[in-house]
C-alpha cells in the first residue's frame, strides 16, 4: 500500500520569498508548473523515490497561514533544517519532541506564516 499522502500544496502570498525559504532550508530547486490563474512551483519529485511531492501555490482568494494543514518534511537531522529555517527567515515554533519509536519532530513556521513539521529519527 502506498503512503497516504500523494501531494501537498502550501499556499503563499510572496512567491519569491517563499521559494527562497524552501529552496534554502531543504537544498532543493523548485520547478515552475505555471497555471492559468495561479503561480505554482513544485518540489522535486520522482517515480521511484520515497514520499510525496507537492508545490508552493499563489492563487487569488487562497491566503497563506492560519490553515489547518501540517506537512511534515523528512530530514536526516531535524536540527540542521531547523537552523536553516531560522536563517531563511522562519522560526521554530515548538522545539524537538520525541514521538517515541517514530523519532522526533520540530514545528517551524515559514516566511508566509505556514506551520511545517520537520521529522527525523535522531
Amino acid at each position: 500500500m502506498p503512503n497516504p499522502v500523494g501531494w501537498f500544496e502550501i499556499y503563499v502570498q510572496d512567491m519569491p520569498r517563499a521559494r527562497a525559504f524552501y529552496e534554502s532550508v531543504f537544498d532543493v530547486q523548485l520547478t515552475d508548473l505555471g497555471g492559468p490563474d495561479m503561480e505554482m512551483w513544485a518540489f522535486p519529485m520522482g517515480d521511484q523515490t520515497y514520499g510525496a511531492s507537492g508545490a508552493l501555490v499563489k492563487m487569488a482568494g487562497f491566503p497563506s497561514g492560519g490553515n489547518s494543514v501540517l506537512v511534515y518534511f523528512s530530514c536526516d537531522d531535524w536540527a540542521a533544517e531547523a537552523a536553516k529555517a531560522v536563517k531563511a527567515g522562519g522560526r521554530v515554533v515548538k522545539e524537538k519532541m520525541s514521538i517515541g519509536q517514530y523519532g522526533f519532530i520540530v514545528l517551524a513556521s515559514d516566511t508566509e506564516g505556514n506551520m511545517i513539521g520537520l521529522h527525523s529519527m535522531q
